[in-house]
């Protein structure tokens, strides 16, 4: 007797072990990285890497401060990260009892007749009321890790949304110093274009003393001016290149348009390179956000994986209910407990294939996973290596560029002096003055390249958040 009591427990144990099988295997060897940069910096081992950001800036300390705490972006980034908190939550939850609580009145209406010679002779009353009260509990035990597979994924997805919101964060801060230096670099390029149109206004001066000597035709003054006016021409251009940066960073920062360009009035010091860290190709596997984010998707992918596995084994649940009941409110607390206990257990026995489906769509989850982590590895090395290439020529140009700028100075210098001797004619001075105006804003702009060059860098290896943003 005891034997067939046991059989029809025993049976979906005995069919879900025939049709379980594991968890495919889908290796994930780790991504091979080369053993140094191809373009990494010599001698700046004790380089650091906040030293890229414009941190002596007053804007940026403003500004980065302002978007950390009201940028749009990053409070969007920051929300996704409660939102899988929530999830994990709920995952652990859901490993525990679920005990719910309810209250009832229920009028029941019946016909006596159906009852036979009992109900005709009124022992069936023809309308019945009871009142119930009960708590109820459900359990799945979750023998076979299913809950537990689920729970370790939803955690995998908090380091996921915390990696990507501080992707956001640096990418936040790399415009906003981006930005920032692109002023800077407006302001110098500016100071280089009214030093010229001094010089051009100067000899303008020169010319005309010359031409109410007698000694210069009318001529040398008024290409002077010209070149005077074609300075102010290029100053008045920059103007489109402020309102653009204004409105860029506007929108970075959640700030005011007013507030963005009191910020930016506030002096800095000159533009500086710092020297470029050296880094190895492994510290980007801890350093990028972007790599940290496809490895915790992929630790989710893998905890998917094992919970749809796990959905081949029978779930074996207990559930109970205790209350009240009774058909009178007087005689609800007199002797009208009742209670209810079971055990369950569940498996698929016949499922055409449903289970296995789950299963390879979650193994196609974690081999895209695997290829979006390696994806993201070798991402973080070409962006390392371009960034630090770039920053090599850019520092290379700039000071090309610098040297430049001083040998045509001091060449239109010579050329004024020996027409002011009467040794060179205005047309030499003219020229010479020329070129020396465009060399001052190319050097200009080349630093500020450099300077871009190494915010580009700081993002590639990973960044680091200054203290206080």
């Amino acid at each position: 007797m005891r034997r067939r009591l046991l059989l029809p427990a025993v049976l979906p144990l005995a069919l879900a072990a025939c049709v379980m099988q594991p968890a495919p295997e889908i290796a994930t060897p780790a991504p091979d990285l080369p053993p140094a940069f191809f373009f990494r910096p010599e001698g700046s081992m004790q380089a650091e890497l906040a030293a890229l950001l414009p941190q002596s800036d007053p804007a940026w300390q403003m500004l980065s401060q302002a978007a950390i705490a009201q940028g749009p972006s990053l409070a969007e980034a920051l929300a996704r990260i409660d939102t899988a908190r929530a999830g994990a939550r709920r995952a652990g939850a859901e490993r525990l009892p679920n005990i719910g609580a309810g209250a009832d009145v229920t009028r029941n209406r019946i016909n006596p007749a159906q009852f036979g010679e009992a109900g005709q002779q009124g022992f069936i009353p023809r309308e019945q009321t009871s009142y119930g009260a009960n708590i109820t509990a459900g359990w799945d035990l979750d023998i076979f890790g299913r809950l537990k597979a689920q729970e370790r994924a939803a955690l995998a997805r908090i380091d996921a949304a915390s990696a990507q919101a501080q992707g956001v964060r640096l990418a936040l801060l790399a415009e906003i110093a981006a930005s920032i230096t692109d002023w800077r670099t407006l302001d110098a390029r500016a100071a280089a274009i009214e030093a010229d149109a001094r010089a051009a206004r100067q000899l303008a001066g020169l010319a005309k003393v010359r031409e109410d000597a007698g000694i210069a035709p009318g001529f040398d003054r008024v290409r002077a001016d010209a070149t005077a006016s074609s300075a102010a021409t290029r100053l008045a251009a920059l103007d489109s290149e402020r309102a653009r940066l204004i409105g860029r960073l506007v929108t970075l920062t959640g700030q005011d348009a007013a507030s963005v360009r009191a910020a930016l009035a506030s002096p800095a010091p000159a533009l500086a390179a710092a020297p470029a860290p050296a880094a190895l190709p492994s510290d980007l596997l801890a350093n990028r956000p972007d790599v940290a984010a496809a490895a915790a998707n992929l630790a989710a992918a893998d905890a998917d994986l094992a919970a749809a596995a796990r959905a081949r084994f029978p779930r074996i649940s207990l559930s109970g209910v205790i209350g009240l009941l009774a058909f009178q409110p007087e005689a609800f607390f007199d002797d009208s407990l009742i209670g209810t206990l079971s055990a369950g257990i569940a498996g698929p026995l016949l499922d055409f294939g449903r289970v296995g489906a789950g299963i390879d769509a979650a193994a196609g989850d974690k081999r895209a996973a695997f290829a979006a982590y390696r994806g993201a590895v070798f991402t973080a090395l070409g962006d390392a290596e371009a960034a630090y290439g770039t920053v090599t020529a850019a520092d290379a140009e700039a000071v090309l560029a610098v040297a430049e700028r001083d040998q045509l100075d001091r060449a239109a210098g010579l050329a004024e002096s020996r027409y002011r001797a009467g040794l060179a004619s205005f047309l030499e001075v003219l020229e010479a003055r020329r070129a020396a105006d465009a060399s001052g804003e190319r050097a200009a702009a080349a630093l500020g390249r450099a300077q871009r060059a190494r915010i580009v860098l700081w993002q590639a290896l990973g960044g680091e958040v200054a203290p206080g943003t």
